[in-house]
């Protein structure tokens, strides 16, 4: 292979150490000791025999074998992260300005945290050696494997000529297929899939061995954004969407302390009389520069900077100073639904926070309406978020159930949450009225909330037909553009009463409650 020629003494010394500790010396030293044989006789051949592996020692060869052993890992084998970087460097200076190129993979297993809460630690480890055996069982000798995580690791592939795109996709796929493949643990059968993120050499940024490792890990994590089993290449695109969500990030925080993200408030009606039963308040950002930005786009940065709970705070504040607004207009808003995501129900103190906001604000606690996604019930395995929906539940507060039919939400999880009222998610609304195939899982639906005693909200109506379907098959309350969009809170004042008087003269609908 042609690769770049030595700058350095030091660094020709480390190619001289590298060549004669190749596999290749077990093929050329004979032959070296056969030639001096040859053309020297019995005592050239004694001191090539003794001038090679003396060279080799002198030149550092014996340091670098106790070395690369001491980089294995004990367990897996695997290179450890310290000397793995070290090499990563070596092959990118190795192939700088040749023709050769090399790529990192990285790779995850998706939802190790299941897998270590259904088994031991011990066995946890034994399905992480199997997954770095099968890693070295798909890559080359000369390819470099560490372990740089809980469930993560990295390949750096020794450079070739023909390295391509399709290369790596290819190599990413027959790596997954090896990790896929079932593992015996104990009688037991584990099924693992891996996410992975490449970046070839040629790709990486201009730095480092880091920059390149970081890039690798980059597209790991757009990967995961995809979804479990999802392959990434890391590009100048993705780069730049990183650094604009670093960005977007490093805003965002800015943007909670300035004011410039407030709740808008989307009013939920009942069927039955048409009045306004509640609102929901939902963030949003007005950028000073930019105009609205899309929830999709700055929730998930919040998430990111860490920043659920302060958002859940600056929301719940400006909700409470809208209920006593609403008060002292004297318009008749019942309730207001506030979403809480995992972590902040994950907050030991949460209960003791909001009840200490009620007080503050002179607020019945029967005026907020605590929103939990279906997929936080069902994914809740701590004891911290049942204790704090109970505590909330008991304070006062209504529990509603958001998204119903997305997470597969048992029957016994919404009892032992104290669910009041449950949201039909909007999949379930659309097209209502003209599909009845909708219109059977809404009904069983509605007859499953009316046998447990719980209230029912349909999200996302946005037509006159799908409203008046929901009112006949005795949905209470419905929600969506339909009704009105989100709004600034300087403009419901108008909205409320606007509504009002159109309710005054509006025809009843007849119900169709199932028995």
């Amino acid at each position: 292979m042609r690769l770049r020629p030595p700058t350095t003494l030091s660094e020709f010394c480390d190619r001289l150490v590298s060549a004669l500790s190749g596999p290749q010396m077990l093929a050329f030293i004979p032959a070296l000791c056969l030639a001096g044989y040859w053309m020297g006789g019995e005592v050239t051949l004694v001191a090539v025999a003794l001038l090679v592996p003396m060279a080799w020692m002198m030149l550092g060869g014996l340091d670098k074998l106790v070395k690369n052993r001491v980089a294995r890992m004990p367990v897996s084998g695997l290179v450890e992260p310290d000397a793995f970087r070290e090499r990563v460097q070596g092959m990118r200076e190795d192939v700088i300005g040749t023709e050769y190129n090399s790529a990192l993979i990285a790779i995850e297993l998706d939802d190790f945290a299941t897998l270590k809460g259904r088994f031991e630690p011990n066995a946890v480890d034994r399905v992480l050696k199997a997954v770095g055996q099968r890693l070295k069982s798909v890559s080359r000798d000369t390819d470099v494997i560490s372990k740089v995580g809980d469930s993560r690791f990295a390949i750096c592939l020794a450079p070739v000529k023909h390295l391509d795109l399709e290369s790596c996709i290819q190599m990413s796929g027959r790596i997954q297929q090896a990790i896929e493949e079932p593992i015996a643990l104990d009688g037991a059968t584990v099924y693992v899939t891996a996410s992975v993120g490449f970046c070839l050499q040629a790709r990486a940024p201009k730095t480092n061995s880091q920059d390149w490792i970081n890039a690798a890990l980059a597209a790991l994590n757009e990967a995961q954004r995809r979804g479990p089993t999802s392959v990434r290449a890391y590009s100048t695109e993705l780069h730049s969407r990183l650094k604009s969500r670093a960005n977007l990030r490093e805003e965002v925080a800015a943007a909670l302390e300035q004011g410039q993200i407030q709740p808008w408030f989307q009013p939920q009606i009942s069927t039955d009389t048409g009045k306004v039963s509640g609102f929901e308040a939902l963030a949003r950002w007005i950028h000073p520069v930019r105009g609205a930005i899309s929830p999709v786009e700055f929730l998930p940065a919040i998430e990111e900077a860490a920043l659920l709970e302060r958002l859940a705070e600056v929301i719940m504040y400006h909700t409470f100073t809208a209920l006593k607004a609403w008060d002292a207009a004297g318009v008749n808003v019942p309730q207001v639904g506030v979403n809480f995501s995992g972590s902040e129900l994950n907050n030991p103190r949460l209960c003791e926070k909001i009840s200490w906001e009620l007080d503050r604000f002179d607020l019945a606690p029967e005026r907020l309406t605590v929103e939990i996604l279906e997929t936080v019930v069902t994914d809740t395995l701590g004891d911290t978020i049942t204790l704090n929906i109970n505590a909330l539940h008991d304070l006062g507060c209504q529990i509603d159930l958001d998204d119903f039919g997305t997470g597969h939400a048992s029957l016994s999880a919404i009892r032992r949450f104290g669910v009041g009222r449950i949201k039909i998610d909007r999949s379930f609304v659309m097209k209502a009225d003209r599909d009845p195939e909708q219109q059977r899982m809404i009904s069983a639906i509605l007859t499953m909330a009316e046998r447990l005693g719980i209230e029912t909200l349909a999200e996302g109506v946005e037509t006159v037909g799908e409203h008046a379907l929901l009112a006949q098959l005795g949905c209470d309350y419905v929600q969506g553009f339909g009704i009105a969009q989100p709004m600034p809170f300087e403009k419901t004042l108008d909205w409320i009463r606007t509504h009002e008087a159109k309710v005054q003269d509006a025809p009843a609908i007849p119900l169709r409650r199932s028995n």
